[in-house]
């Protein structure tokens, strides 16, 4: 048995090549393969507490600031919209369509509190012309929900500064947009269910669902195990040659 593995083993003989390509891959691989299921799990856990929270009865605006995890909360508001500060959220995609998100700051009247409230998606077909859209002058009865982030949003460039109105970004801040208006707001985006005042409001979660990412680990495993099995076979079926040149030089001596 021992002389088998140890005949098997001298047979062994992949290259240095290929061994260091297997080093580097292969644990960088599994590590992949390891952090899609880790975010498969934090997706899920996100996925199951706004399900959980999105089923509860709206609290009220004045409670929010007292919550320590306000997120995917339902909230009642009464108040009115700021349509003098709209803002613009850049490259949001609905069904192969390119759109934007329509944000303006919500006075409630109960609570007194400003809120950065979004109305819903609108189509934007032709960048050439604005978006169009209307912005109720009445006091507004709603619910909507609390968006917080998961992440900070993926930016190629940051937004460049500006002091026009509606605004075109691709990332929202609204500390740093209360701030620039000089209000005390609330610290993050709420989301408008389907009412008075809103637009296209199926809002997805997150952006990739947790079986994607368990999909992707399960590919990342399996190209792991791809790599292990011909670096293996190379490694038992790579022979080296013998050397012809000696023996036939030694018989023109002879």
């Amino acid at each position: 048995m021992r002389s088998s593995i140890a005949s098997a083993l001298q047979r062994f003989r992949p290259g240095i090549a290929p061994t260091l390509v297997v080093l580097v891959l292969l644990p960088l691989m599994v590590g992949l393969g390891f952090w899609q299921l880790s975010r498969g799990h934090e997706k899920q856990l996100l996925v199951d507490r706004y399900a959980e929270r999105r089923a509860a009865e709206p609290v009220s605006s004045a409670q929010l600031n007292d919550m320590a995890d306000p997120a995917f909360r339902r909230v009642h508001l009464r108040g009115q919209l700021d349509g003098e500060h709209s803002v613009l959220l850049d490259n949001r995609m609905r069904d192969g369509k390119a759109g934007v998100e329509l944000l303006q700051p919500f006075h409630d009247q109960a609570s007194g509190l400003w809120l950065l409230l979004n109305r819903g998606w609108l189509p934007w077909p032709d960048r050439r012309i604005a978006p169009a859209f209307t912005t109720p002058e009445q006091t507004l009865n709603l619910d909507a929900w609390v968006y917080v982030a998961p992440g900070e949003t993926f930016q190629l460039h940051a937004d460049p500064a500006s002091t026009q109105w509606p605004r075109l970004l691709t990332a929202l801040h609204p500390a740093a947009l209360w701030g620039e208006l000089g209000r005390s707001g609330f610290a993050y985006e709420l989301r408008a269910e389907a009412g008075p005042g809103t637009y296209e409001t199926s809002w997805p979660v997150v952006a990739m669902g947790p079986e994607k990412h368990l999909a992707y680990a399960v590919q990342w495993f399996a190209m792991a195990v791809a790599l292990l099995a011909l670096y293996l076979y190379l490694g038992w079926h790579n022979k080296k040659e013998k050397p012809h040149g000696s023996g036939h030089e030694s018989t023109q001596h002879i």
